[in-house]
C-alpha cells in the first residue's frame, strides 16, 4: 500500500489506541493464571493478534464479549499445536518461548518477516541451564525447544532487550519458583520490566523481589493461587500516541484521550521530550492537549525508550537548531536498523541526520520538502514519515505503508479524523 500525505492542519480529538505492550503481557498472564479472564479495550494490531494466536496454540480458549472485550479461559500451558507462530512480534517470541518451555512437549517457535533475522542467541545460552533442550538456526528462528523448564539461579545479559527477562519472570512465577534468582547485567528498557511486574501483580501472579533491576529473587515459599476469574482493561498506548502528540506539536492542536499519566509504559517519556522541545502542552488525567508552537532543539536520552526515536526525529526536524537523541545502539535489531533507516529516509526530505557513537544529531529545518519514502517494512518508520508530511512543502508518499498494521492498524484513519489529507492506493 502507498499512503500519500498532503500538507495539513490537524485539529480535534482522538482516543489513543490500545497498548500492544500491555495487551500481549495480559494475554500471557491470562494463559498462565488459568480460570477466566475478561480483557477490556483489547487491541487488534498484528502483534496483538499474534499474542492471541499464541495463547490459543498453548491451550487457551477465547471468545468475544461485546465489541471491545474478550473472554480468555485457560487451564495453564497445555499446547494444542507443536509449531507456534509469533508473526513479526519480537516481544511475542521472547516472552512466550520460556512460557512454552513449561510444557514437556517438543515445540517449534517460529515467526515471519524481519523476525526471522533477529538474533535469539539468548535462548541457546540460557534455556539449557533451565533444563530445556534448544536447537536454533545459528541463533535465529526457527527455534526447537523441549522442556519442562526447571527454574534455577541464572545470570543473563539485559543489554539487547528486556523482553527475554519478561518471559523468564512470567515462566518462573507460573511454575512456583522458590529460592532462585535471576541476575541481570546491564538491563535496558527498565520501564518495560516495571510494566511486566505491574501486570503480574494485577493478575495475582507470584511476584519476585526486585533489587535495583540487577537481581529478581523468588523467595516466597507459598504456592501461586490467583483468583479463578478476573477483569483487566488494556490501557492506551503511549508508543502510538507519541506520533499523534508530535502531529499536534507541528501542525495544529489536538486532544488525545485514554492515556494513563501514571503508566509504567516507557514511551510516556514523550511528554518530557515535548516539554524540552518547547511544545505547547496541557496535561490532565483526562486528556493530553498539544498545540503548534515554535519548537526548539532539544537533548533527550532514549536509551530506555528506543521506540520513541521515530516520532522524536520528526519533532527535531521541525525544531530550530540541532537536536541530540542518545541511545541509537538500541535501534539495530528492530524491524529495520532504525538509525540508518531514519537517516536515509529523512535525507530525502532534506533533513540531515548525523550518527556519532551512541548519539543521533538532527538538523532542524524551516521547511521540509515532499518526497517518496519507503517504510522499510517498519511500522514506526511509516508513521514517522506520515507525521513529517503534515508540515512539508509538498506531498509525501510512503511505500509499504501497511507496515502500520503491526501496531496501529487504524493510524491513517485517525489522521483523517484530525483533518489530514490522506490518500491510500495499492
Amino acid at each position: 500500500m502507498i499512503a500519500t500525505i498532503h500538507p495539513s492542519v490537524v485539529s480535534g480529538q482522538l482516543t489513543a489506541p490500545p497498548s500492544k505492550s500491555t495487551m500481549q503481557r495480559a494475554c500471557a498472564a491470562a494463559l498462565l493464571c488459568g480460570g477466566e479472564t475478561i480483557l477490556h479495550q483489547i487491541g487488534r494490531s498484528k502483534d496483538d493478534l499474534a499474542a492471541l494466536e499464541m495463547i490459543m496454540a498453548l491451550g487457551a480458549h477465547t471468545d468475544a464479549v461485546g465489541e471491545n472485550s474478550l473472554r480468555i479461559v485457560s487451564k495453564g500451558v497445555q499446547p494444542k499445536e507443536n509449531i507456534l507462530q509469533c508473526g513479526e512480534s519480537g516481544l511475542g517470541l521472547r516472552m512466550f518461548t520460556p512460557i512454552a518451555a513449561i510444557s514437556v512437549l517438543p515445540l517449534r517457535m517460529t515467526g515471519a518477516g524481519t523476525l526471522l533475522q533477529r538474533p535469539m542467541h539468548f535462548f541457546d545460552e540460557v534455556l539449557p541451564k533451565l533444563g530445556v533442550s534448544v536447537k536454533s538456526n545459528e541463533g535465529k528462528l526457527p527455534l526447537d525447544i523441549q522442556g519442562p523448564l526447571q527454574p534455577a539461579t541464572v545470570e543473563i545479559d539485559g543489554s539487547l532487550s528486556s523482553q527475554f527477562l519478561t518471559g523468564l519472570l512470567m515462566a518462573y512465577s507460573a511454575v512456583n519458583a522458590r529460592g532462585v534468582s535471576i541476575h541481570v547485567k546491564d538491563l535496558k528498557s527498565k520501564p518495560y520490566i516495571d510494566l511486566t511486574l505491574e501486570i503480574m501483580a494485577a493478575f495475582g501472579m507470584k511476584m519476585p523481589i526486585k533489587r535495583n533491576y540487577e537481581v529478581f529473587s523468588f523467595e516466597d515459599t507459598s504456592t501461586n493461587t490467583p483468583a479463578p476469574s478476573r477483569s483487566y482493561a488494556v490501557e492506551g498506548d503511549w508508543s502510538g500516541a507519541a506520533f499523534l502528540l508530535v502531529a499536534g506539536a507541528i501542525a495544529g492542536e489536538i486532544n488525545v484521550f485514554g492515556l494513563n499519566t501514571a503508566s509504567k509504559q516507557a514511551d510516556k517519556a514523550i511528554l518530557e521530550a515535548l516539554y524540552k522541545a518547547n511544545a505547547k502542552l496541557n496535561v490532565t488525567p483526562e486528556a493530553i492537549q498539544v498545540s503548534k508552537s515554535n519548537l526548539k532543539a532539544f537533548h533527550f536520552d532514549a536509551t530506555e525508550c528506543p521506540d520513541l526515536f521515530p516520532p522524536l526525529v520528526v519533532l527535531a526536524a521541525y525544531a530550530e537548531g540541532t537536536s541530540c537523541i542518545s541511545g541509537i545502539t538500541r535501534l539495530v535489531h528492530k524491524e529495520s536498523n532504525r538509525a540508518i533507516t531514519l537517516q536515509e529516509e529523512f535525507r530525502k526530505l532534506g533533513v540531515l541526520i548525523h550518527l556519532k557513537g551512541d548519539e543521533m544529531l538532527i538538523e532542524g529545518r524551516n521547511s521540509i520538502q515532499g518526497a517518496v519514502l519507503h517504510s522499510q517494512h517498519d511500522h514506526r518508520i511509516a508513521m514517522a514519515a506520515a507525521v513529517a508530511g503534515l508540515g512539508a512543502t509538498g506531498a509525501i508518499a510512503i511505500e509499504d505503508a501497511d507496515a502500520i498494521d503491526k501496531s496501529y492498524p487504524h493510524f491513517f484513519e485517525d489522521l483523517k479524523m484530525l483533518g489530514t489529507s490522506v490518500s491510500l492506493s495499492h
